[in-house]
């Protein structure tokens, strides 16, 4: 579990920083600036998502169980939240109507937040860490 972490945290924090630099000097000719602020917002949640997954495997007191429930919720939720973002915002450079996604996108995010509280729960309930 902690190699496949790390290697989709990885992933995921290279494809943002590529994302990112594409969003800044590429795509500014040919979005608006509320577009190009809505891919942003898909580009930081990935990275912040990235660096969770990264961090993620390094923390002992996680059992592998929630590791893995965290991992697919948080990787489901990257890809349901960031891309369907992406793609939205970018819907003029394909010419293909990406609307269908808007319902995508808070999926996403219910998924990203649901990580967060298994992780929370689970730490609050775990009796072995030092008060």
């Amino acid at each position: 579990m902690v190699k496949k972490l790390l290697v989709v945290g990885i992933i995921y924090a290279l494809t943002a920083v590529v994302l990112g630099a594409l969003g800044a000097h590429a795509l500014e000719k040919y979005l608006t600036i509320d577009q190009l602020k809505s891919f942003e917002t898909g580009v930081r949640y990935q990275m912040y998502h990235a660096l969770a997954l990264i961090l993620l495997a390094s923390i002992p007191l996680i059992s592998d169980k929630t590791k893995k429930v965290v991992f697919y919720l948080f990787t489901i939720g990257v890809i349901l939240f960031s891309i369907s973002i992406y793609l939205l915002t970018t819907t003029s450079l394909w010419n293909i109507d990406f609307s269908f996604l808007g319902p995508v996108t808070p999926i996403g995010g219910l998924l990203l937040i649901s990580g967060w509280i298994v992780l929370l729960w689970k730490i609050i309930s775990n009796n072995s860490v030092n008060r």
